[in-house]
């Protein structure tokens, strides 16, 4: 989504005074992303409040969180895989201060009120669907596998067989989306198809204007970082586990029970090598 498409989504809404300020945006996007409130304000003949009432229109809590979703735009822009692994000094030591700060915002976002209220449709739901573009797979494995191990009925949802995957659901059942910019039309198609179905919808994407969040019943802000020529995706593995961890805590004894008859069941089919 571009910050043209979020003007165009308000365009009816506008007043005099926006509509002038999304003109100076959209045609100087740089000072949006680099100037200060008061530049924006001074370059569109208005007053700050006016500039921070804008941001808000927009679906940012203000000035400040549209500036910045608006740099990690350009950022995006300009660091495409293929540039990425063309930068090759420091990279390194960027993308391991990178991934230490997301994981530090991880464990902030999903605090044990945020981790309750997202883990309560799982817990009390019939079917869970985990869904996830190709880049985000990593965190939809991790909770499909964790979750098969604590409570039955949990399916992956693959592009090949979408239709046939969610041709049973209710809204008895929960989904689980992984999906960041940019966004897999697979995954955002096949969760608002389950949206519409009343299944409730848990997401984990990359910000408020995510077309996810507006889907979901609850969703969690996950900063991803670089990790190379790619994103990384040790935030979703690591959002994925406190989640199964939290599902496992809230089903008590069916979780414990249900451990405990895989246990019997490798151990009969000796799944695993006897290291003895």
């Amino acid at each position: 989504m571009t910050l043209q498409d979020l003007i165009a989504g308000v365009g009816d809404r506008l007043t005099p005074t926006e509509r002038r300020i999304a003109e100076i945006v959209s045609g100087e996007p740089t000072l949006l992303a680099f100037g200060t409130v008061s530049d924006l304000a001074d370059r569109a003949r208005t007053s700050r409040p006016s500039i921070v009432r804008f941001a808000t229109k927009l679906g940012f809590s203000g000035y400040t969180e549209l500036q910045s979703w608006v740099r990690e735009a350009v950022s995006k822009q300009l660091s495409s895989p293929s540039a990425r692994i063309r930068q090759r000094v420091g990279a390194a030591d960027q993308a391991r201060s990178a991934v230490a700060v997301a994981m530090q915002r991880v464990f902030e976002t999903l605090d044990p009120v945020k981790l309750a209220s997202m883990a309560e449709p799982i817990v009390r739901a019939k079917r869970v669907y985990v869904v996830s573009g190709e880049t985000s797979m990593a965190g939809a494995r991790v909770l499909q596998t964790g979750l098969s191990m604590v409570r039955p009925d949990v399916l992956l949802v693959h592009d090949h067989s979408v239709g046939r995957d969610l041709s049973g659901a209710t809204e008895a059942d929960a989904v689980v989306v992984f999906d960041f910019a940019r966004y897999r039309r697979s995954a955002v198609t096949a969760t608002r198809t389950l949206a519409d179905l009343g299944v409730p919808v848990i997401a984990f994407t990359d910000g408020p204007l995510s077309p996810l969040a507006t889907i979901a019943r609850h969703w969690c802000e996950l900063r991803v970082p670089a990790m190379g020529p790619f994103d990384s995706s040790v935030p979703a593995v690591t959002a994925a586990e406190l989640l199964v961890a939290q599902v496992a805590s809230e089903l008590g004894d069916a979780a414990r029970e249900r451990i405990d008859r895989l246990e019997t069941i490798w151990r009969a089919t000796g799944t695993f090598l006897d290291e003895g």
